[in-house]
């Protein structure tokens, strides 16, 4: 990959103010310290997301929008869902699928997950499909059969126009919001095992990224042994300078192998 793709997921904070604020902020650095080998995104709450396009767009803000969820339906009596199309009119540009938090607390199925994988490519938003494993199942051994499964179970069937708009995100269940992060050979062992199987389905020049605790100190040493391409970034991306301290330390990786 050319460039390197860091999205800041600011799960259920920030209310419209703070996050116009943020964004803002995040336009600041963005002229002063400009970066040239990364795309940057942000994943605010759905009550944020016309406030922050609008900003972006207003003020030419160089980063994109995603959603952090999308039901699988286009329309219907689903109380308090939100469909794709309904995104797009938004200027959304990317949509979270799978996240650990929507598996484990929502009941999102595998099932699941693949039928919104494909309804949110089918409308032109670019998905990233979040795979990971739960602490009980590194320590069987069983992650890299677990995560296999998952990417196999959301990819299959996905036509040639759906694969080019899928990001996969490696997130460690274990690592999010715990202040763990995975030591960086637990990660290029998922990394590797995330594009083997991504090849097989033919995603040969899949994204991959890595989400848990990542931070402007870990972030370098992560991309660069870790044979990653950037990252999902939780909590460092609800201020303005960690998450932008996390998309130099990207640049500078990217950089590097530019030169």
């Amino acid at each position: 990959m050319g460039r390197a793709l860091v999205m800041g997921n600011w799960k259920m904070n920030l209310d419209y103010v703070e996050a116009v604020h943020l964004v803002q902020q995040l336009g600041v650095l963005a002229s002063s310290r400009p970066l040239e080998h990364v795309d940057i995104a942000v994943v605010p709450p759905f009550v944020d997301l016309r406030s922050v396009t609008s900003v972006v767009e207003s003020e030419r803000v160089p980063l994109t929008v995603g959603a952090q969820h999308v039901h699988p339906l286009e329309s219907g009596a689903h109380t308090g869902e939100i469909s794709a199309p309904m995104l797009r009119r938004l200027g959304v540009t990317w949509v979270l699928v799978g996240h650990s938090e929507r598996r484990q607390m929502y009941a999102m199925t595998d099932e699941v997950v693949a039928q919104t994988l494909q309804s949110a490519t089918r409308q032109g938003l670019a998905g990233v499909l979040c795979v990971g494993e739960a602490l009980e199942v590194r320590e069987s051994g069983r992650h890299l059969g677990v995560v296999a499964d998952q990417l196999r179970s959301a990819l299959e069937g996905l036509n040639e126009a759906q694969r080019e708009l899928v990001t996969i995100a490696y997130e460690p269940i274990w690592a999010i919001g715990t202040g763990l992060t995975a030591a960086t050979p637990q990660v290029r062992e998922m990394t590797e095992q995330i594009r083997v199987v991504a090849q097989s389905l033919s995603l040969a020049d899949v994204r991959v990224l890595y989400g848990g605790s990542v931070n402007a100190d870990n972030a370098a040493s992560l991309v660069n042994e870790g044979s990653l391409d950037g990252f999902l970034v939780g909590g460092a991306s609800l201020k303005a300078e960690s998450f932008w301290a996390i998309c130099e330390a990207a640049e500078d990786c990217y950089s590097g192998r530019a030169k």
